[in-house]
């Protein structure tokens, strides 16, 4: 048994829909019983938002998530479609119809249990399921939730745990992990193996290929995770994630990068921050570090950041010292030192690129740094991986 996740990218227009639904088709034939978890198609996410934010500067928490679930659901019905239209039974639900229950929370919520007896019995019919990632229900409330941007990584690592899958494939439009992101440096490397720690620790700090908690998550529930390229045939090559990897020699493994982060000045602790925000229909933000007891450094969608953004100069209860700052982030295979820090500070002070904040955690050195600043400072770091 294997679960599919396809991003948006790989389901961008009916054409590459149909080149999908060919190689499922052609996998279900051969006797393997799967389940593919759908994105929306293309940017269909994004073009939701801006509808929305085209009606209210502040969208309705609750009614934003009822706009987004529509995306995922045009993928699957189309996907079902496609597959039925070759002779290969399918059938589609959403994530309320799947039991993926959530506790209460609009736009990031949190799965809380799995209730899949649909996804099983279909199954058993020698049915291809296909689920609509990214969404649920709350399981008090009964309201439509959805689980943040890479929510659908999510969803296929929860019901791949739950019907103890042979192994969870992220198929999207590159060919695995790399040491970078490839759209910006151009020698980044492929990784063909990885461990969940090292990938939740890059995923956590800007690394888009997976959603930081689908990691944390498949590493809890011992799920084995793929990531590869939704073009290639079977069998999926890319990068394999287990609790086999075995960790090479201290040395670099990949460059992350937050593009956008907001400095906060709140009086309060972080999580009277995030409650302030939902009150207000603005939503979550992540928490990267703290200064000074009251400096939040944070992170969350645009959409969001652009609402912490309007909504400050309609108040004065938190105050945003700056919107031009990003991250680089340097994972190494071992932990390091605070001399390992120090050298790679020193390598961006000599190629004038200012340093915000600095910090280690476990495998990563933390960069603070000025938007302008960022893509050369990944393409300095970068550089020094062997």
């Amino acid at each position: 048994m294997i679960v599919k996740k396809y991003g948006g990218a790989t389901l961008a227009d009916p054409q590459k829909i149909k080149s999908v639904a060919q190689k499922v088709a052609k996998q279900h034939f051969s006797g393997v019983k799967i389940v593919v978890v759908v994105s929306a198609m293309g940017q269909t996410t994004n073009n939701l938002i801006q509808l929305a934010h085209q009606v209210s500067d502040r969208p309705a928490l609750r009614e934003l998530d009822m706009l987004l679930t529509a995306g995922e659901r045009i993928s699957m019905s189309l996907l079902s479609i496609a597959l039925n239209d070759l002779g290969c039974p399918a059938i589609s639900f959403t994530g309320s119809q799947a039991g993926i229950l959530t506790d209460d929370s609009h736009i990031n919520a949190q799965i809380v249990e799995v209730r899949a007896q649909r996804v099983q019995q279909a199954l058993a019919e020698n049915k291809v399921v296909i689920l609509a990632g990214f969404q649920g229900m709350s399981r008090h409330t009964k309201e439509i939730t959805t689980l943040g941007r890479g929510g659908s990584d999510i969803t296929a690592v929860a019901i791949s745990s739950f019907l103890k899958a042979d192994r969870c494939e992220i198929l999207k439009d590159v060919a695995g992990v790399y040491s970078a992101d490839p759209k910006l440096v151009e020698n980044a490397q492929l990784q063909t193996e990885l461990s969940y720690d090292h990938l939740h620790e890059m995923t956590s700090w800007g690394a888009k290929v997976l959603h930081q908690q689908s990691v944390e998550m498949a590493a809890n529930n011992n799920v084995t995770l793929l990531v590869g390229a939704a073009a290639d045939d079977q069998p999926v090559a890319g990068t394999i994630i287990t609790t086999n990897y075995k960790t090479p020699a201290q040395k670099i493994l990949a460059i992350n990068s937050f593009e956008k982060i907001m400095e906060i000045e709140w009086s309060k602790n972080f999580h009277d921050l995030n409650n302030f925000f939902n009150e207000n229909q603005i939503g979550q933000c992540t928490l990267l570090h703290i200064e000074g007891g009251q400096r939040y450094f944070i992170t969350a969608p645009n959409e969001t950041l652009q609402s912490i953004s309007y909504f400050s100069k309609h108040q004065d209860t938190y105050q945003i010292i700056s919107e031009d700052i990003s991250t680089v982030s340097v994972t190494h295979s071992l932990e390091i030192s605070d001399q390992t820090l120090n050298d790679l500070q020193n390598n961006l002070n000599k190629n004038n690129i200012e340093v915000i904040v600095s910090f280690n955690t476990q495998y990563s050195s933390h960069f603070f740094v000025h938007q302008k600043q960022r893509s050369e400072a990944i393409r300095i770091l970068h550089s020094l991986i062997s």
